[in-house]
């Protein structure tokens, strides 16, 4: 195998290239036996007939001169770049890197959860311009007082679990937007569950919370033995360890044959419906069918002469990301130089000063307006009236005040493991996309037989009035769940443009409400003329209006009246940034969570 160009390296082998040609990349018609023949040269390819064009990075950051995929696992950012190497586009090689990471970060995102994609393609050999967010996020089947009246969990158990959508939305976007068949997409994921993924920092420190809680605790062990057992190895997962996962291959091979059907009315969907109900949930066959993808038009504005593409309701994170930055405008930012890089200690408290306050006038509206635009009306043109920008931005006066001197109240009538990837593709298209099972192995209720943990996602709805959400985030009765209804989300894939409507940067993040921060800070970097690398990797902080807390990453962003926290990481972001001095892309993927990125350069 030649380092660096086959589907993994030393460190991370998974692929056994050339050796096997699976009966899972089924052929049906012209356009499957062709996408064979392109696979079959590129396997013979990374066996060293010739260069495959593909390159992992050996680092977090490098720059890649055609076009790059950053993902938060370098197995999943090669399964990307390949499908680019195979003459894909941006879609293809975030659907290959999402199937991929449901098998490499099984506690982030998956099969068993939902996410967002925003896609911005220009001049597509197969669909020329293309502007459009897709909406695959779970959805609930219970009513707005399920949990009141039950009185049961919305982050562990059946009853945690809302119906996931990853699987139909990845195929919805490949059909649609994509130019590879499904097959081809899935080999990289299939290959990683039958061969293995090395354990990880990442992994084991995610993991060791819940380690404790299970080491002490025989029912928790009997009720979710897929993590207990396979994914924890009983407690003893080490960085090292190789994980195989026959049970996903299986699920991965009946979805490049079925398609979404297999999650549905098929195999999976009624393992799906055992689990849960298993577990304590209540759910039908009938109810995985809840939930059509959706294709909408992204959320927009223009700040500092830069477009911010991103994802509207249910994500919370466009809106929330927009107002801040505007905010930041009408109040005189200097967006030239990242705060953290003011020389004079006193200049540079007050401009990060200055970002916290625009972050929580932002959080307060996220928590007063904003939730599934399906079922309630979210005011998103007034949150971003010049108007109301402006008088938010004119009470930022250099203090510090409650929490109800914040947002839009008042003025407006009264009515949260995740993962992140980012494509660029050889055409200049782009694609901004973040998936999630919420919490870590999310509700810990695995469908054992078939390789993978479902989603804790009905914590994501308001679940018990007036209280937070294991993220600490208090919302409003707008966010209720209903059947068929969204929950909130902080996803915020986000794609920049320049002023001539070229890609700038394609960016977002894992962490909670934090994503909504981390991506922020990261755009921000990017647009005081920080590379990627240094964009991603300086410090960060954070606040969400409540709890009324500062959590800061580096202890030189103190700042005089806020109530603080420190904490190992504020998000966890991946960044494509075209390269200013060459022909080319800087990608990286966040070192707090132990990515890297892979690209093509020829």
């Amino acid at each position: 195998m030649i380092q660096g160009s086959g589907w993994s390296d030393a460190e991370n082998s998974i692929f056994l290239v050339g050796e096997h040609q699976r009966s899972v990349l089924y052929t049906h018609g012209m356009k499957q036996i062709a996408q064979w023949m392109l696979l079959g040269a590129l396997i013979a390819s990374m066996c060293g007939c010739t260069g495959s064009g593909v390159r992992r990075a050996t680092t977090d950051s490098d720059t890649f001169r055609v076009a790059a995929v950053a993902a938060d696992h370098p197995v999943a950012s090669d399964a990307g770049a390949h499908m680019l190497a195979l003459g894909g586009n941006a879609v293809d090689a975030a659907v290959a890197a999402s199937f991929t990471l449901s098998v490499v970060r099984p506690y982030s995102c998956g099969i068993g959860g939902g996410g967002f994609m925003v896609i911005r393609l220009d001049d597509d050999p197969a669909h020329g311009s293309v502007r459009v967010a897709i909406n695959y996020r779970e959805v609930s089947p219970y009513a707005p007082d399920y949990y009141e009246r039950t009185g049961l969990s919305s982050t562990t158990g059946g009853s945690a679990v809302a119906i996931p959508g990853t699987v139909r939305g990845l195929l919805f976007a490949l059909d649609r937007f994509g130019t590879l068949g499904r097959e081809t997409v899935l080999a990289p994921a299939i290959e990683a569950a039958e061969n293995g993924f090395v354990v990880d920092k990442h992994y084991t420190s995610t993991s060791s919370a819940l380690i404790e809680q299970f080491a002490g605790d025989t029912l928790m062990q009997q009720r979710h033995p897929l993590v207990w057992e396979h994914f924890l190895d009983r407690g003893e997962v080490r960085v090292g360890d190789r994980i195989t996962n026959p049970g996903q291959r299986r699920a991965l091979q009946l979805i490049a044959k079925m398609g979404d059907e297999a999650m549905t009315t098929g195999p999976i969907g009624r393992a799906i419906v055992d689990a849960v109900n298993n577990a304590g949930g209540q759910i039908t066959q009938d109810d995985l069918g809840l939930g059509e993808v959706q294709v909408l038009e992204p959320v927009a504005g223009v700040i500092a002469g830069k477009e911010f593409v991103s994802m509207p309701p249910p994500s919370s994170g466009g809106v929330t990301m927009i107002e801040c930055l505007k905010i930041l405008e009408a109040y005189g930012y200097n967006f030239d130089i990242p705060w953290h890089l003011e020389t004079n200690s006193g200049v540079r408290q007050q401009r990060a000063l200055v970002l916290v306050e625009a972050m929580k006038h932002a959080f307060a509206d996220r928590s007063r307006y904003l939730a599934d635009a399906a079922f309630v009306d979210v005011p998103i043109d007034e949150l971003l009236h010049e108007e109301n920008i402006a008088r938010m931005a004119s009470r930022i006066d250099g203090g510090v005040h409650e929490p109800s001197y914040y947002g839009t109240s008042g003025v407006l009538p009264t009515d949260g493991g995740t993962s992140h990837v980012s494509v660029v593709d050889q055409w200049g298209g782009a694609v901004a996309m973040t998936e999630t099972i919420n919490l870590g192995f999310g509700s810990l209720v695995g469908v054992d037989e078939y390789g993978f943990v479902l989603n804790n996602e009905m914590d994501d709805f308001t679940t018990a009035r007036g209280k937070p959400n294991a993220f600490g985030l208090v919302q409003s009765d707008r966010n209720l769940p209903a059947v068929g209804k969204r929950p909130l989300s902080s996803m915020s894939p986000t794609i920049v443009l320049d002023s001539d409507g070229q890609v700038f940067a394609v960016a977002g993040a894992s962490g909670g409400p934090r994503i909504i921060t981390a991506t922020i800070q990261v755009l921000l970097n990017a647009m005081g003329s920080m590379n990627a690398e240094d964009a991603v990797s300086a410090g960060r902080i954070h606040h969400q209006w409540l709890p009324d807390t500062l959590r800061v990453e580096q202890s030189s962003a103190e700042m005089t009246g806020h109530r603080g926290e420190l904490v190992d990481a504020i998000g966890n972001a991946q960044l494509i940034l075209r390269d200013p001095d060459a022909a080319g892309w800087q990608a990286c993927s966040d070192p707090r969570k132990g990515g890297r990125p892979a690209g093509i350069d020829k």
